[in-house]
């Protein structure tokens, strides 16, 4: 069984940074992408950002300038550091394991969520 932990949320203040982290732990062979998604209230989920295997790395236009993802692949550890956050940053933040490869198959994972607020 593969498992995500997240952490890293909290409260802070509008300009501010926050790193988030999330480890995935379990027989893990590989895992294609790792990314970051969120979810303010009364909204749908979106993406924030991703990164593959080799390194490449895709952003929302929000995200673009201020927010940095990375990972350890040795540790299967995706990383979110996050700078210059607003208030309308402020959303549950929930880390997302994709394409997965483990003993018995090819499966997808989220974690359970950390909160962001970012207060003005």
């Amino acid at each position: 069984q593969v498992q995500l932990v997240e952490s890293g949320g909290g409260l802070v203040q509008v300009g501010g940074s926050l790193r988030l982290s999330c480890a995935a732990s379990g027989t893990i062979f590989s895992i294609n992408v790792m990314g970051w998604y969120r979810q303010a209230p009364g909204n749908q989920r979106e993406l924030v950002a991703i990164i593959r295997g080799d390194g490449t790395t895709n952003y929302a236009d929000s995200a673009k300038g201020r927010f940095t993802i990375s990972r350890d692949n040795a540790k299967n550890t995706v990383y979110l550091k996050m700078n210059s956050l607003k208030p309308e940053d402020t959303a549950v933040y929930y880390c997302n394991a994709g394409a997965v490869h483990t003993t018995t198959g090819v499966y997808n994972y989220w974690g359970q969520g950390t909160q962001v607020t970012v207060s003005s």
